[in-house]
């Protein structure tokens, strides 16, 4: 299982690390939406992404949105982990294909939850930390 995190922090990239690979995942990363997208069209066993909304080059919604206009990343799980909080841009990013939400700041368990929500499978073992 391999989890792309896309995040111009690279303090958040590894924060996001650390608890992806914890569950299970290999991970991968990029800077910016971009970037994000080149891994995603470099790897095809990618089935979690983990992305930011303010990014620079291309942000989180324009990723998603390019994302979601491909039919091979159809089943590609997408959470977007922001402090974007406001409803009316959730509402967009929503129905521009992002399956769940994490705002930041956030613990691990919030994101395990979400994980499970859209489907994610996580060993049992891995969610004992």
């Amino acid at each position: 299982m391999n989890a792309l995190i896309v995040d111009d922090s690279k303090a958040m990239r590894g924060i996001l690390r650390k608890i992806v690979r914890g569950l299970g995942f290999s991970t991968l990363e990029a800077g910016n939406g971009q970037e994000g997208l080149d891994q995603l069209h470099a790897h095809d066993d990618i089935s979690l992404m983990l992305v930011d909304w303010n990014m620079p080059v291309m942000n989180g919604l324009e990723l998603v949105r390019t994302v979601r206009s491909d039919k091979r990343f159809e089943p590609l799980r997408i959470v977007m982990v922001t402090t974007e909080t406001e409803p009316a841009r959730m509402v967009r990013a929503l129905m521009s294909g992002v399956d769940e939400f994490v705002m930041k700041p956030f613990t691990r368990d919030i994101l395990v939850e979400k994980l499970r929500l859209i489907g994610v499978k996580i060993p049992d073992q891995a969610t004992a930390s």
